[in-house]
């Protein structure tokens, strides 16, 4: 097997966990050194500067060009995951836990060895007027709560908790409530 391929064979495989918390920390002390804050949310916003929604609305209407290394992250990010999704992806089924498989099967989710589950992520699923309603509930209340908690939960979990700010971690704290929240006592109630 030459080098290539063993490289390659190598980056198949699944990492240790704490590989992704060892490059966030790095890539938090980047930022902290050049003084910027991490959150996707703000690319939305951003995005929205650049099309112009600043002349009918304030809250976009700001200097958008000092977000531009953001909008770099962003796009790095869809790259990597298209990527890991195509180039990197391995034929094995994902490993979980059996007493998580057993939970899913409780919310009526069965688990087939993929990342997201059919049950609510395939085009068949779209048939379901309750996962729509699902989707689209949690699509509202995501934008609503970033819009509202100032803040992503990666902008606030990941830059705000490392530059110890008191609201992210607020915030970090309402996100696990309403996680919490959604898979106890809403969700059950849709499947």
């Amino acid at each position: 097997m030459n080098k290539d391929k063993l490289m390659l064979e190598i980056i198949k495989q699944p990492w240790p966990w704490y590989t992704s918390g060892a490059i966030i920390a790095l890539i938090m002390v980047i930022l902290l050194y050049f003084g910027k804050s991490f959150g996707f949310s703000s690319n939305l916003r951003t995005l929205c500067s650049m099309a112009g929604a600043g002349k009918k609305v304030k809250f976009f209407d700001f200097h958008w060009k000092a977000q531009r290394w953001n909008l770099l992250f962003l796009a790095g990010a869809v790259i990597g995951g298209f990527i890991s999704a195509t180039l990197l992806k391995s034929d094995e089924p994902l490993q979980l836990s059996a007493s998580t498989v057993s939970d899913l099967a409780k919310l009526g989710i069965g688990f087939d060895g993929g990342l997201n589950p059919e049950t609510l992520f395939s085009i068949n699923s779209l048939a379901s007027p309750k996962v729509i309603l699902l989707l689209l509930f949690g699509g509202v209340m995501v934008g609503f709560g970033s819009r509202y908690a100032g803040g992503c939960t990666s902008g606030h979990a990941i830059s705000g908790l490392s530059n110890l700010q008191v609201p992210s971690l607020i915030a970090v704290i309402g996100f696990f409530i309403g996680g919490l929240a959604m898979t106890h006592l809403l969700f059950p109630l849709f499947f």
